[in-house]
């Protein structure tokens, strides 16, 4: 019984050993120079182009001093908590409910739009918000005509953009794990005088938590990592109202062509993105 499990895992890590290449080289050999690059004086342009070196913690010590840093990662908190937890998962949630009890007109409709939302490209997505929230669009219309919310509240129109752009992925997952409960369980709790409200808190929630985990993981990484919808509509302004950290490490590496200093900031948010994972996985493990 043993030396055939060890030889069904000898063949297993046989099989996996492509994959494995492929994730060393195209992923872990990245990040690790990434890491290296991070603690580097290399640049764009100039001397240091061609001919950069290890200056050991000269660009932690910078990273630590930065105001603009500490700004940018606050900035990069609440921008995750309202697309990511708040919104996305929210309005996920509730196209994924309004897909399960709504008529058939009103299933196909909703949807239609969070999947086309979610399909169109960030370029294109960005220009329909940024068409939408500036002075002459229709939200400005809506609110008197002689506003810009893009330039009054630039954060919340972009966290409302990203929720718009990613909520038909959340409706698609929390969709299937809904799809997953028997109803045997919601006639149980009907027989028991739970309203809907009771069976959703009580019932249905528990039982959904490794949906909800998975895609709040899923959710994050992919706002995280998609910063392009946000920088065509902004570019972090106004006065660096919506500098995330992805913005941040861009401009420091190809605006200003601090390429070691603007890897390092990239680490952070390799970190972040890492930790985030380790919790939610943390998270299912507890089940």
């Amino acid at each position: 019984m043993s030396q055939a499990r060890k030889r069904v895992d000898g063949i297993g890590l046989l099989l996996l050993a492509p994959a494995g290449v492929l994730l060393a080289v195209l992923f872990l050999l990245p990040v690790a120079y990434a890491f290296y690059l991070g603690l580097t004086n290399a640049s764009l342009i100039g001397v240091h182009a061609q001919h950069y070196w290890f200056t050991g913690g000269a660009n932690l010590r910078r990273l630590w001093q930065d105001r603009t840093f500490w700004h940018s990662l606050w900035l990069t908190a609440v921008f995750l908590f309202g697309s990511s937890i708040l919104g996305v998962t929210v309005i996920g949630m509730a196209l994924a409910l309004l897909m399960q009890h709504a008529s058939i007109f009103w299933q196909r409709l909703a949807g239609a739009v969070a999947i086309l939302a979610w399909m169109l490209p960030p370029v294109t997505a960005a220009m329909v918000w940024y068409a939408f929230s500036t002075t002459g669009g229709t939200l400005s219309l809506l609110t008197g005509g002689h506003t810009d919310p893009l330039d009054s509240h630039p954060m919340l129109i972009v966290i409302l953009a990203n929720v718009w752009a990613t909520a038909g992925f959340s409706m698609m997952v929390l969709g299937a794990g809904l799809r997953g409960i028997s109803s045997e369980v919601r006639e149980a709790a009907r027989m028991e005088n739970a309203s809907r409200i009771q069976t959703f808190v009580f019932v249905t929630l528990p039982l959904m938590r490794r949906t909800l985990v998975t895609n709040l993981l899923l959710v994050t990484l992919i706002i995280l990592a998609n910063y392009a919808l946000t920088y065509i509509m902004t570019a972090g302004g106004p006065n660096d109202a919506t500098n995330i950290l992805p913005i941040y490490a861009y401009q420091q590496g190809f605006t200003f062509s601090n390429l070691g200093y603007g890897a390092l900031v990239g680490d952070v948010l390799v970190l972040i993105a890492t930790a985030f994972a380790y919790l939610y996985v943390r998270a299912l493990r507890q089940d």
